[in-house]
């Protein structure tokens, strides 16, 4: 296929071959791999760029950039391999010397500390640069060892700090090495945060300082690019409906009840982010209709969510719906609800749906949030169980709401009434999805 640049993405790749390190925050839909690649070929001609290897989650490692690599005909010469699969895989890959190499993010540690096969890449991509946002994680610490012996690096993401601004500091730790936010997180913290919650001397999470964020977005800004498809691409009216159902007395009662042992459990212990995420899980799993007991054993709680989703099937009349769950109780009982559901896994089910031979889909925002190209399969989006990821939810919406979608898009959400659903609802809807917004929504509702 002919490739024909919007000027934005000229933009984006001359920005990316301009700069030895860039941040490219691009919104889903705008082509962040093609704009990449363009810029790969672009520099390898140039000889400037020897050997790439791509970081990328599983999917769209294994599917979207093999497919763009060889969609387009500007990319005619460019040679991949895919490191992805079993270990005897991952290193015939690795030693075929392709201009491309592309692995997997959990496969990165690998890569580095125990293929046996000499790093030598001299451009780094890393996809979706906000799973490298943990200072602490195995895949971070290999990458940063082998960062410099690399020359060029482009971080891609359209939700660069989704936890909020203390996510920045990894990311940026990789691309130029400390040298806009610092070599280290505690100056980091200490230069644009103060302590928020706390246990006397166990500090729980930080909050920025006045003026914190412009302070960091001037330090980022010279290789750093953001653009939201709204501002570039035509995209298809969008329609975001809340769908409320209500408990009944009962079932009122047992929430309630379970919110109070809870709270006894706690008993004087300040909630910190660890148990603020359990007690969020338990509640979440209520306002859904069910709740994990001892030994991963499930207690039925009501099955309004599961007749609102009825509801919401039949209305579509016929027409693709899309569900979005998050427990695996939720994904059983709406099984056995709705025998002829199927799970949106491989790529035989993608293409499926994309045909329109799926009346109802489900899929899981962990393994759906990235790379699924689903719009020409449906329109409609209903999001059974909610979660608090602000990135897997924006990717989710995503894989419908997207250039190439002829429909409008609409977004349902089931949300129980007087429950923790109301409050993540609001906290998606202001983009502030933070440990804090978890933490006060938690004690909030255990102190309601």
């Amino acid at each position: 296929m002919k490739y024909k640049a919007h000027e934005y993405q000229e933009y984006a790749t001359r920005f990316i071959e301009d700069n030895e390190e860039s941040a490219v925050f691009l919104e889903c839909g705008l082509g962040k791999s093609v704009i990449t690649l363009t810029a790969i070929k672009n520099l390898m001609a140039r000889g400037e760029v020897n050997r790439v290897l791509v970081v990328a989650p599983l999917r769209v490692g294994k599917t979207t950039w093999p497919e763009e690599i060889t969609k387009w005909e500007h990319l005619a010469g460019l040679t991949y391999a895919v490191a992805i699969g079993s270990v005897a895989e991952r290193l015939a890959a690795l030693k075929a010397k392709a201009d491309i190499t592309i692995i997997n993010r959990e496969n990165v540690e690998w890569l580095i500390e125990k293929s046996g096969v000499p790093f030598d890449y001299d451009m780094l991509v890393i996809d979706e640069l906000s799973s490298f946002k943990s200072f602490k994680a195995k895949r971070f610490k290999a990458l940063l060892k082998v960062r410099p012996q690399i020359t060029r690096v482009v971080g891609l993401t359209g939700t660069p700090s989704s936890n909020g601004l203390m996510d920045l500091w990894a990311e940026f730790r990789l691309l130029d090495l400390g040298e806009r936010l610092g070599r280290y997180i505690t100056r980091y913290r200490l230069a644009y945060f103060t302590p928020d919650k706390r246990n006397a001397q166990v500090v729980f999470s930080y909050k920025p300082l006045p003026g914190a964020e412009e302070r960091i977005y001037d330090k980022i800004d010279d290789i750093t690019i953001s653009m939201r498809a709204a501002d570039y691409l035509k995209l298809p009216s969008l329609v975001m409906n809340m769908v409320v159902v209500d408990m009944g007395e009962k079932e009122k009662d047992l929430y309630d009840n379970l919110c109070d042992d809870m709270v006894v459990s706690l008993g004087d212990n300040e909630i910190d982010a660890v148990n603020a995420a359990s007690l969020s899980n338990k509640l979440l799993q209520m306002a859904n209709g069910a709740v994990y007991g001892e030994e991963q054993s499930v207690h039925h709680i009501h099955d309004e969510k599961l007749n609102a989703l009825e509801d919401l099937i039949e209305s579509a009349n016929g027409k693709p719906v899309l569900v979005a769950y998050w427990f695996k109780h939720d994904l059983a009982r709406i099984k056995a609800k709705f025998p002829f559901v199927r799970e949106i896994k491989t790529d035989a089910d993608i293409r499926a749906w994309n045909r329109g031979e799926i009346e109802v889909g489900v899929i899981h925002p962990a393994s759906a949030g990235h790379g699924l190209n689903l719009q020409t399969g449906g329109s409609t989006l209903i999001w059974f169980g909610l979660t608090w990821s602000l990135e897997l939810y924006q990717q989710t919406n995503a894989r419908l709401y997207r250039q190439g979608q002829k429909n409008t898009v609409i977004i349902h959400h089931i949300v129980t009434k007087g429950t923790i659903d109301e409050r993540v609802l609001k906290a998606l809807e202001k983009k502030e999805k933070t440990q804090n917004s978890l933490i006060d929504a938690v004690k909030a509702e255990l102190g309601r």
